[in-house]
């Protein structure tokens, strides 16, 4: 027997609406092509679903059976369609997120929680991706948005601009270069840099400053929060090299100082990789929108 959708909604139809004529009215189809839909359907089932001699038309046990099914799929089929309508609007859908910047955790959770509010229905994951190459996945759609400081000319992926950032020296107030206006790279030999647990091209000390003047640390310390980095620091257990904005935000003791990176400062620009098909999405603007404005508020904070 051979069951289709339209099968379902007519038996439903007949049911709710207690005889043909009404029910053809409902599903917009003549009252003639919905016996003929009826008769084949009984000679499927070698069985009548309906009592015809009452009045109104009720079904029997067999279409009874029907019924009960119909009630069961029906709903799951219609709110299935209504997610593909949602799609296909923009309204639903998903945004997994691979983060290549780890200080980045902290500014990106009051953006997600501002765009919950608005996208309840879009569902949102964030995987660190620092541990995968997150650039290619996002072009395999493992993921849907990279947020990254080092832009690459890849097939379907744009970079859109997010905020500039300035890398910054962070030591104890009462630290030997805390009287410096400014750090060089030799300023770090001898020096205990703590640093996040990434690696080292991934750093901007080492990838902008450090690796191109060839300078090691005497002993480079990884922790895994802000917070902890900042209270080493303010116990001069070792430096650090931050992004600006994470200093201003965190604000956990005055017990150290900063300072720029070479006299004329170095910038840095992070950036929103996605997808070029997926840029005109309307929760991917929401995104990007909320994105720039959190860090509006960073950088004047």
């Amino acid at each position: 027997m051979h069951i289709e959708f339209r099968h379902l909604r007519t038996i439903k139809a007949i049911h709710e609406c207690g005889g043909l004529a009404r029910a053809a009215e409902q599903l917009h189809i003549t009252q003639s092509a919905l016996s003929h839909q009826i008769k084949g359907l009984e000679d499927q089932a070698g069985v009548e679903l309906f009592v015809r001699r009452s009045k109104p038309m009720t079904l029997s046990p067999a279409g009874l059976r029907l019924l009960r099914l119909a009630d069961q799929v029906l709903p799951q089929v219609e709110a299935t369609l209504a997610e593909f309508g949602n799609l296909r609007e923009g309204k639903s859908g998903r945004m997994h997120i691979a983060i290549e910047c780890h200080a980045c955790f902290e500014w990106l959770f009051p953006v997600l929680e501002g765009f919950r509010k608005t996208w309840q229905d879009v569902d949102v994951d964030i995987r660190p991706g620092l541990a995968f190459d997150a650039l290619p996945a996002l072009q395999k759609e493992e993921v849907d948005l990279v947020v990254s400081s080092d832009p690459e000319d890849l097939s379907g992926v744009e970079f859109i601009e997010l905020f500039d950032y300035a890398p910054v020296f962070v030591a104890a107030a009462a630290h030997p270069l805390a009287g410096k206006p400014w750090i060089d790279a030799e300023d770090f030999r001898g020096q205990t840099l703590i640093t996040y647990p990434v690696e080292r091209s991934r750093l901007d000390v080492f990838s902008q400053l450090l690796i191109p003047a060839k300078v090691e640390p005497a002993q480079v310390r990884q922790v895994e929060l802000t917070a902890v980095i900042l209270l080493l620091v303010a116990s001069n257990r070792g430096v650090a090299v931050l992004p600006d904005w994470v200093v201003r935000e965190v604000k956990y003791s005055s017990d150290y100082v900063t300072r720029p990176l070479t006299e004329q400062g170095i910038t840095r620009r992070l950036y929103a990789a996605i997808r070029t098909e997926d840029r005109d999405k309307p929760f991917m603007q929401t995104l990007i929108a909320l994105a720039r404005s959190e860090a509006r508020r960073l950088q004047a904070a």
